[in-house]
């Protein structure tokens, strides 16, 4: 991943995004407790901003690749609850 990953842009940092989806519809937050590049207090609070149905899991930064079932069972979950 580090050797195809491109850096942001300028112009990607400082362009509006719009009003954010999580104020009119459910939201649900993966956070892996071992991240060291975003602290897992710092996404908590993000999560907790957005109403989000939090689920931590023993993972870095990179938990959708290290723990894919983790992050798929999360995913199963929050389509489930959204047709109800």
């Amino acid at each position: 991943m580090a050797a195809t990953q491109r850096p942001a842009t300028l112009g990607a940092l400082n362009e509006p995004s719009g009003a954010p989806a999580w104020r009119t519809i459910p939201s649900w937050n993966v956070i892996g407790t071992k991240d060291r590049i975003i602290p897992p207090g710092v996404q908590r609070s993000m999560a907790e901003r957005a109403g989000s149905t939090v689920v931590e899991y023993d993972a870095g930064h990179v938990g959708l690749m290290t723990a894919p079932r983790t992050v798929a069972h999360v995913i199963e979950q929050a389509a489930r609850a959204s047709v109800r």
